[in-house]
């Protein structure tokens, strides 16, 4: 019989139920223990996922020697502080997007995985979809040639937490979240861009970011929302390539077209897929049959589900049946872009990345 990874769960609420789900399609994971200061939830997530111990406090969880890796599904702020004492206690840690409330906590935790040895794996789901799977075999082939250009952009006419009639005030607030749109929903599309180019390292950053569409004043009120709706922003890296974004929570438009990449031989836009090549004075603009090619990665290739999504290929990861994808090299350098924007718009200005960082200041709260 196949080992299983261990895991125990911090965190029982909205995000953990998704995290719980896709643990139980796994058959080599094994929930041995989930943690919530909401003894209620964590008693609920027991009896709907069959797992055996419940706890109110993580760091007694951590004292588990049978735990192999945890999985973090807190507040953004919070991801720091419970990620770093799961390292520390020689767990892996699975986390939650983004990958903190600020670059100089996400550092710290891939310091310290670096530093313990132990896997950190941030949960990126785009990079499992097969459009990403496609774009980036047709770039390992060299289809597309030289990446100079991307861009990465994210569409919702009326999708802000709360206010707009789902979630809790604690989305949009500073305090737990530290960013809006940005953070919530454009991790996903600036992380998947800079994993198709190569994750290349951010030079200079400009930006600006709103929060200006009309909603209900009462749940304005109440939902003390203080973060942006809108986060724009342009990009200039290492060796020359760029990346323009935009990223909306709530935009009076019907839509933005999808993330695309721009190369020298041919450019890929990623929703809905498209690949776009000339040859000789023939402008070809094509589609794929991405389910064929995902029967052909499953059952040919034969790593289909290692990569089928981000919990799959985490376990599969922690097996050894594949190398693990550096998603949270990725998402520091997403945290680094996001929070480029943000002192980019505070200052009035470009901003280089070692600004960035010198300016990054932890949001953490201590847990």
């Amino acid at each position: 019989m196949e080992r299983k990874i261990r895991i125990g769960m911090i965190g029982c609420g909205q995000i953990a139920q998704h995290h719980m789900r896709t643990y139980k399609e796994i058959p080599e994971a094994e929930m041995v223990a989930c943690c919530d200061i909401n003894e209620a939830a964590a008693r609920a997530s027991s009896e709907t996922f069959g797992i055996p111990d419940v706890y109110t406090d993580f760091h007694e969880m951590l004292r588990r020697e049978d735990i192999d890796a945890v999985d973090v599904c807190l507040h953004n702020n919070y991801h720091m502080p419970a990620t770093v004492a799961a390292l520390q206690a020689g767990k892996h840690v699975y986390c939650e997007k983004p990958m903190a409330g600020a670059y100089v906590d996400a550092k710290r935790m891939l310091d310290t995985a670096r530093e313990t040895g132990k896997h950190l794996h941030i949960q990126l789901s785009t990079l499992y979809a097969n459009e990403t799977k496609a774009a980036k075999e047709l770039i390992d082939l060299g289809e597309v040639g030289r990446i100079y250009h991307a861009r990465s952009t994210g569409f919702r006419r009326r999708g802000r937490p709360y206010v707009d009639g789902y979630g809790t005030p604690s989305f949009v607030q500073k305090a737990h979240a530290s960013g809006g749109a940005l953070y919530d929903m454009g991790v996903y599309h600036i992380a998947q861009v800079l994993y198709l180019m190569g994750n290349p390292n951010a030079e200079r950053i400009s930006g600006k970011t709103y929060q200006e569409t009309d909603m209900d004043e009462e749940r304005r009120r109440i939902s003390n929302y203080d973060v942006e709706e809108i986060g724009m922003g342009f990009v200039r890296f290492a060796g020359g390539a760029t990346l323009d974004i935009i990223e909306a929570w709530a935009a009076n438009l019907d839509g933005f077209e999808g993330s695309s990449l721009f190369g020298s031989k041919a450019g890929i836009r990623l929703s809905p897929f498209g690949f776009f090549k000339n040859i000789g004075n023939i402008e070809l603009n094509a589609t794929a049959n991405l389910g064929a090619a995902a029967f052909r990665w499953d059952n040919v290739r034969g790593d289909g589900p290692f990569y089928r999504n981000s919990q799959a290929h985490w376990i599969a990861a922690l097996l050894g049946k594949c190398p693990l994808i550096p998603t949270a090299e990725i998402a520091l350098n997403t945290m680094l872009v996001s929070e480029g924007i943000y002192l980019s718009d505070k200052l009035g200005r470009e901003v280089t990345a070692d600004e960035v960082q010198q300016h990054s200041v932890s949001t953490s709260v201590p847990i």
